[in-house]
């Protein structure tokens, strides 16, 4: 299949099922237990910079290792695979001293997760599996200080947070990806960075390609750390015209799901959703079982509120499976018929008239 002809029965597919992502990449990578040596790999046995965390690099240092978490994954029943690319940009990648190798990264991490699903579409032609592009928030926040004593302080400009962003989504686009999956947003201006830079490859390019948008929920207030509600955040996107809007990590489903009901209320494209496995525990781990998470992301298809669900942090293929299962038996949410209104975002929605 072209990326046309993908994109198309991307397309279909999300106005006959609710599609499904896949779950963590970090909490699969933990289970390698690998050290410094097995994240630098033999090209970066000499590099001056500490590596073991990186995960990213993975993409170049153990391709294999990356290749079989995408095909648990599809094993499970996701229908999209994101990208090993969360951090595979400069500004993150400065933190390892691998800035310069960013398009590389995103280049190899797309053609990994499309080697996988093209695999998996060879084997059941009639459900094929695409590749979300994924692009992180970076380890920067454009909108708030990180000097308590300097309010008016930033540590990155809407520019540089642009350049970093392009220069990824090419890697992205280069690679395979047959969406761009704007991820884990808890500042809407950096998302609006993300979106302005892939709407300028796409035009450089002439490639067009959905944009997916995720949000996060950063405490029980119901607002991304900048500030927004999910209505509003939603209205500060919208300029995009995306694929697909939602919200992912934060907590568990249990949490999530009144900030996913106010979106679902209000967006008029679809919905996604990829939550935590609950909370971590005091030893870091995530104590929801595949059973119980499915279990409540079966309420929200049950409930129509949902056309994309997945997993994030704390997330395997275990889980997958059973969200799949649970969820397969529902039809995608309805696109709401939202009447045309003059519609502002702040940290609060506006709507006139």
């Amino acid at each position: 299949m072209t990326r046309e002809e993908r994109i198309q029965a991307l397309k279909a597919a999300a106005k006959e099922r609710i599609l499904i992502l896949d779950g963590a990449m970090g909490t699969m990578i933990q289970r390698y237990r690998l050290d410094e040596a097995g994240y630098r790999g033999d090209r970066f046995k000499d590099h001056g910079h500490d590596l073991k965390g990186n995960n990213d690099l993975l993409v170049l240092s153990q391709p294999k290792i990356i290749s079989e978490i995408h095909n648990a994954y599809f094993e499970a029943g996701a229908d999209i695979a994101e990208t090993n690319t969360f951090n595979a940009q400069a500004i993150s990648q400065a933190d390892y001293g691998l800035e310069d190798i960013a398009y590389e990264l995103n280049v190899a991490g797309a053609k990994l997760a499309r080697a996988a699903a093209d695999a998996w579409t060879a084997k059941t032609p009639n459900n094929p599996r695409f590749v979300a592009g994924a692009i992180g928030p970076t380890n920067r926040t454009a909108s708030i200080s990180p000097d308590v004593n300097n309010p008016g302080f930033r540590n990155v400009s809407f520019g540089a947070l642009v350049e970093a962003y392009a220069t990824q989504t090419r890697g992205l686009i280069d690679g395979g990806a047959d969406t761009i999956l704007i991820e884990t947003v808890f500042d809407t201006l950096n998302a609006k960075a993300a979106g302005y830079a892939v709407e300028q490859v796409f035009d450089e390019l002439g490639v067009h390609l959905p944009i997916m948008i995720s949000g996060t929920i950063t405490d029980l207030s119901g607002r991304n750390l900048s500030g927004q509600t999910p209505e509003a955040f939603w209205y500060s996107m919208q300029h995009l015209k995306p694929f697909s809007i939602g919200l992912n990590c934060s907590f568990g489903a249990a949490q999530l799901r009144p900030s996913v009901d106010e979106m679902a209320r209000v967006a008029d494209t679809l919905v996604s959703v990829y939550p935590n496995a609950g909370l971590p525990n005091e030893m870091g781990k995530y104590d929801e079982t595949p059973e119980f998470m499915a279990g409540l992301l079966e309420e929200w298809a049950k409930d129509g509120l949902i056309n994309i669900v997945g997993g994030c942090c704390g997330t395997t293929p275990d889980h997958i499976r059973a969200i799949a299962a649970a969820v397969s038996k529902y039809p995608p949410r309805q696109l709401p018929e939202v009447e045309h209104k003059l519609r502002l975002s702040g940290l609060e929605p506006f709507v006139h008239g």
